[in-house]
């Protein structure tokens, strides 16, 4: 073999092992697939558990539900609740009373008594955390997530969440974004916030996703009604039926389980090197 042609065969499996090394470290934060796609339905409503629930069942996938404790919906329907947390699915925290900003543009919606805007940083922690002991009532579980109300993050200028980090295993947000496991801010995780958008939109993320190698995640209210914010029941079950129909390349868990799998693989990568 001539000098040249050593040289040529040696940049070429240098090439070659740099592209196996790249695409290994895209696809193991999601099981060694493309991607990661993470359903979560938001507030407690009865549409999760008479429309939603029985669709993931019915083609075996698992999704985060959102629970607000203090809603009327899981006091009068805890046993199923129970029994969606024992086939898989995560029961993440909405925290206790749903507070918002209602100093914020749009906010007419919010009361008086659910105003994060008045609450004070003790008071916001003290009831997530009531909401947890709640939800572990339910699941017997202690790892969980938990998604900010109304996307709100600070009272007075602080980040509330701060104090809750060893409470949960993260937080979800609700920027629109998809994230390698190295981008994603486990205090503030992006998701799409999904309100009649149409079947095929939904794919074109997740086929996004899937380019990309990053984590997809669809922040749901109503599914075919029972919310002012909707995905209509078709548009819902054509995104479910592609994702079953590509989960060898598509890894779709619990909120709780994909964000342990970032945790590992952001403190792995930040372990020095010897």
């Amino acid at each position: 073999m001539t000098p040249a042609l050593r040289l040529l065969s040696c940049v070429s499996a240098f090439l070659l092992a740099a592209s196996f090394a790249s695409h290994a470290q895209t696809t193991r934060p999601w099981n060694n697939k493309q991607c990661a796609v993470v359903l979560t339905y938001d507030d407690a409503i009865d549409v999760d558990l008479d429309n939603a629930l029985p669709a993931l069942d019915s083609v075996g996938l698992r999704g985060t539900f959102y629970l607000i404790g203090s809603s009327p919906v899981v006091a009068r329907r805890l046993p199923e609740w129970r029994r969606a947390a024992q086939s898989g699915h995560e029961l993440g925290n909405h925290a206790l009373m749903h507070p918002c900003d209602g100093s914020l543009p749009g906010r007419s919606f919010v009361t008086p008594d659910t105003d994060l805007s008045k609450y004070t940083v003790t008071r916001a922690v003290s009831e997530v955390r009531a909401a947890n002991v709640l939800l572990s009532a339910i699941d017997g579980k202690t790892d969980r997530t938990f998604a900010y109300p109304c996307g709100d993050r600070q009272i007075g200028g602080t980040y509330f969440y701060e104090q809750l980090r060893q409470d949960f295993v993260g937080a979800r947000g609700v920027t629109a974004g998809l994230q390698t496991a190295a981008q994603v801010d486990l205090a503030n995780i992006d998701s799409y916030m999904i309100n009649g958008q149409s079947g095929d939109y939904l794919v074109d993320l997740v086929k996004k996703a899937q380019q990309s190698h990053t984590l997809l995640v669809f922040l749901f209210h109503g599914v075919g009604g029972g919310h002012g914010l909707n995905v209509d029941l078709k548009a819902h079950r054509q995104l479910l039926r592609y994702l079953k129909a590509h989960e060898q390349d598509i890894w779709v868990a619990p909120m709780v389980e994909v964000a342990a799998k970032v945790k590992a693989t952001q403190q792995g990568n930040a372990k020095p090197r010897g």
